[in-house]
């Protein structure tokens, strides 16, 4: 399934408040609280930074893939984060990070969560999408970056 049939345009938010790891996944929970996608922010808050907190979800190439399968949403859910600067996310690759992709799932939505972590990691290999979505100033900048990557990666039949 593409992101971008995942992903809401109102769910993105540039520039993120935050200025660090915490504060940017929290900032990404309350966005999607405010946009009723998740039933209980406190639960998928909690899980996704318990999850953090045993390995970094800092993947490289300027990326942070925050991410938690629980009860609290419904759904598979997307938010992504573009912060004022980029910020430590603690990455593989030890660089900061100027794109956050927040995603939570229900437990029973294995196979989506994964194909969607893998879909955004693929994504995030070809250095012209990144570079757009580094210039990128806006929640449609990037919504429409995403979409256009996908398209050409993976063409409509």
């Amino acid at each position: 399934m593409p992101l971008k049939d995942i992903l809401r345009r109102e769910n993105i938010k540039a520039p993120l408040a935050a200025k660090d790891k915490k504060e940017a996944i929290k900032e990404l929970v309350e966005l999607l609280a405010v946009n009723k996608d998740v039933k209980n922010p406190d639960l998928v808050l909690a899980s996704v930074l318990e999850r953090e907190s045993i390995r970094t979800t800092g993947v490289g190439y300027g990326l942070a893939i925050p991410h938690s399968k629980c009860g609290g949403v419904n759904k598979l859910t997307i938010a992504i984060g573009k912060p004022e600067q980029p910020m430590d996310f603690q990455s593989l690759d030890g660089q900061p990070v100027y794109l956050i992709v927040l995603l939570v799932s229900p437990p029973e939505q294995t196979g989506a969560h994964i194909q969607s972590l893998a879909s955004i990691s693929r994504l995030m290999t070809v250095d012209a999408f990144r570079s757009k979505l580094k210039a990128a100033k806006t929640a449609d900048e990037i919504y429409d970056a995403i979409a256009a990557q996908e398209k050409v990666m993976v063409p409509e039949t």
